[in-house]
């Protein structure tokens, strides 16, 4: 798989969770655009977007009501989707983590864990870890699958 990217939205039934296209966005605001719409399709707040590319890296951003973005990235690169997310992890050497590692404090994955994930696990293993500790891994499967 060369890359993979789902947005999930937390609802009062649970959980949605559908699969994102990041080809045709330019910066980090197609993103949070594409992040606004899942939430008003499903009213979900917060908003989690899960990235991973090329087993490479992954990025996770989290988008709460009318707030900016906050990103975490495992590892800065320059290529492929990456640049959408240098906006939202700021001036970071690349092959360094960059951004926010307690952006899912509140969602049971907390700054050490998120940054542990990045350090140890392939990126569809850190993805699926994140998504079952916040409790959409049942969706997160659906759209891997």
């Amino acid at each position: 798989m060369s890359s993979f990217a789902a947005v999930f939205a937390r609802t009062p039934q649970g959980w949605v969770g559908t699969e994102a296209v990041l080809a045709e966005a330019a910066d980090v605001d197609d993103v949070a655009d594409l992040m606004r719409e899942a939430a008003v399709e499903s009213y979900g707040d917060p908003v989690v977007l899960l990235v991973e590319e090329n087993d490479d890296w992954f990025a996770v951003v989290r988008l709460d009501g009318q707030d900016e973005p906050r990103a975490y990235v495992s590892t800065v690169r320059e290529d492929g989707l990456a640049p959408l997310f240098h906006q939202l992890v700021g001036e970071i050497p690349a092959g360094d983590p960059g951004g926010d590692p307690a952006l899912l404090d509140d969602l049971g994955i907390d700054a050490g864990g998120l940054a542990d994930l990045g350090e140890r696990a392939l990126p569809g293993d850190a993805l699926l870890t994140v998504a079952e500790r916040a409790g959409f891994g049942e969706e997160f499967d659906r759209l891997r699958d």
